[in-house]
């Protein structure tokens, strides 16, 4: 038993993911508290699926147009004091948003302008985050268990944050939520600051941004597993990854619940994630990291299917955490094997590239999924999106099973 505890934990040996984990996982907490609040406040401002997919591109429509050439700074700067800026610019929306909501000032407008600006900020922050792991560990063969135990930290976020956030819209409003998510920067800035890692500038590169931006998808294209994977992660988060979107919906309309019943369903797929996370932390080997990838992505998208037919809380909330299940371990897996496989000179960059195909095409399924649930209703969306998500596995997978044969 304490050999698998320290097996699973074994990046917590290395000081600086210890003091980088326990800040996120603070910050993490009150980023899903305002994620919940937000489409909360959406819907009661405008009742609208649409508005609600919209808010969502808005959040992430910057890391289409901004992330690739994002990761050309962060190759060139040191990462921790990108992502120190990263924090410090969401504490201070998350602090404008509590101030507008809590005057009564709030209207959809505000909300779309600054999901905008937090998606321009992520654009740095996500990669940003991700390529800096490697510099916060001791042992480099700890890295996808660093990945995992992220993964891990993020979503117990994930299933306290949402439930919390519901008890307090319910008896508070959504204000107090932009208000402590706020001030849950705090203590991932001072962690940040207490970090202590090599100076990771790169110097002397005489190459333009665009140049070394061709460089990036140069190296991808020559290496055809990480290609295909990167393809995978792309197709599958296109229109998979929206389907929280529609949660309000299914908890009010289909479900006949409130916001409890919406924090439920949101922490139900943390718990999925979770699970899924630790299991992904314990293992010790690293091969077959594209298969598992491929294996859950079909299950994240058979989850989809199997809750846009479901109308009862339990087995929805089951299907959900399946869902969860299924996304953390696709992508926990696609991105050991993309960090994996990359040299550092070029990390950000392909990190970068990553993040637009992860959460970068979010913004278009977001719509598209609001679209649709407008126009056909919030089944018949998440049904697309799960046979979208099964189709793309039949697709990509044989070639990504094919490349490392």
């Amino acid at each position: 038993m304490r050999e698998r505890i320290n097996t699973t934990f074994r990046a917590l040996r290395s000081r600086n993911f210890r003091l980088f984990l326990f800040g996120q996982g603070i910050s993490n907490m009150g980023t899903w508290m305002q994620r919940v609040a937000l489409s909360w406040l959406v819907y009661e401002l405008t009742n609208s699926a649409f508005l609600l997919g919209l808010v969502n591109f808005a959040s992430y429509i910057p890391l289409l147009v901004v992330s690739p050439i994002a990761g050309v700074w962060i190759d060139r700067y040191p990462k921790i004091k990108i992502v120190i800026a990263t924090q410090i610019l969401s504490m201070i929306q998350a602090l404008v948003l509590a101030l507008l909501v809590l005057t009564g000032r709030i209207e959809i407008w505000h909300v779309i302008v600054l999901s905008l600006f937090l998606g321009v900020i992520n654009a740095f922050d996500v990669p940003g985050r991700q390529s800096s792991y490697i510099n916060l560990i001791d042992n480099k063969e700890d890295l996808p268990n660093a990945i995992a135990l992220n993964s891990v930290a993020f979503h117990l976020s994930r299933f306290i944050g949402p439930s919390i956030a519901g008890i307090i819209i319910a008896a508070f409003g959504e204000g107090i939520c932009f208000l402590v998510n706020g001030f849950s920067y705090i203590p991932v800035i001072a962690s940040l600051f207490m970090i202590r890692v090599a100076d990771d500038t790169k110097r002397g590169e005489e190459k333009r941004a665009l140049e070394e931006l061709k460089d990036g998808f140069k190296y991808i294209s020559a290496k055809p597993a990480l290609k295909n994977v990167l393809m995978l992660v792309a197709a599958v988060s296109f229109f998979g990854w929206s389907y929280a979107v529609l949660f309000p919906i299914f908890a009010k309309d289909i479900l006949g619940g409130g916001a409890l019943t919406f924090g439920f369903l949101n922490s139900a797929t943390a718990v999925g994630a979770v699970i899924g996370a630790f299991w992904a932390a314990s293992r010790k080997d690293l091969l077959g990291l594209e298969r598992r990838a491929v294996f859950f992505a079909s299950v994240f998208g058979a989850a989809l299917i199997l809750f846009s037919f479901s109308k009862m809380l339990w087995f929805s909330i089951f299907f959900v955490a399946l869902s969860g299940l299924g996304a953390m371990l696709h992508n926990t897996s696609a991105n050991s094997y993309v960090q994996t496989s990359v040299n550092d000179k070029t990390r950000g960059r392909v990190m970068s590239i990553y993040a637009f195909g992860h959460q970068g095409l979010i913004p278009v399924g977001s719509l598209l999924l609001g679209w649709a649930a407008s126009s056909y209703g919030a089944p018949m969306a998440m049904l697309a999106a799960g046979i979208f998500c099964v189709v793309s596995v039949l697709f990509l997978g044989p070639r990504i099973i094919a490349s490392k044969s």
